[in-house]
């Protein structure tokens, strides 16, 4: 799948997720929207911060990729404290929608300035080949829980590279 396209498809996914726990009104069902909200956006970042963002890590790509790294650390320490919180906490449900105003910033973001400078940089076999590298290393997040390594990537944005490795500068 092209990269861009894989992206975009978990945007909405994630989109979703808040849609559902907004009409929720039992804590059992809130906490499992969570989960498995918190899973996709800490697997959805990784792959991005690990594949994404170095594969196209070049000009004035880079500087919104410096932002991007900070947008995630910013959702990571709210989804961090989330961990530690029932549904039934006062203060779940504003964190939660502090989470989505985090993450629909971020997409817009993405969605508005990154995605189509990348999509004007890169040829569509490069998208496709990162596409598939991002969707592999998604679907083995899954399968790890990995809403419970966002707690110890909280201190800092994830770093990105001096040089892009698909993109020649």
């Amino acid at each position: 799948m092209n990269a861009i396209k894989l992206l975009t498809t978990q945007h909405r996914q994630v989109e979703a997720f808040f849609k559902k726990y907004k009409a929720s009104d039992d804590n059992n069902e809130k906490l499992d929207i969570f989960t498995e909200l918190a899973d996709n956006i800490a697997a959805h970042s990784t792959i991005e911060e690990k594949l994404f963002y170095p594969a196209v890590y070049v000009g004035k790509l880079s500087e919104l990729l410096h932002e991007a790294v900070e947008e995630h650390l910013a959702a990571k320490r709210i989804i961090a404290d989330l961990l530690q919180l029932s549904p039934s906490h006062e203060e779940y449900d504003a964190k939660m929608k502090v989470l989505e105003e985090q993450i629909e910033h971020h997409v817009e973001e993405e969605e508005e300035k990154l995605l189509p400078k990348v999509e004007q940089t890169l040829k569509a076999p490069e998208l496709e080949a990162l596409g598939q590298k991002m969707e592999h290393l998604f679907e083995t997040l899954m399968k790890q829980d990995p809403r419970q390594d966002v707690p110890q990537e909280t201190d800092e944005a994830a770093p990105l590279p001096q040089e892009a490795r698909f993109v020649k500068t």
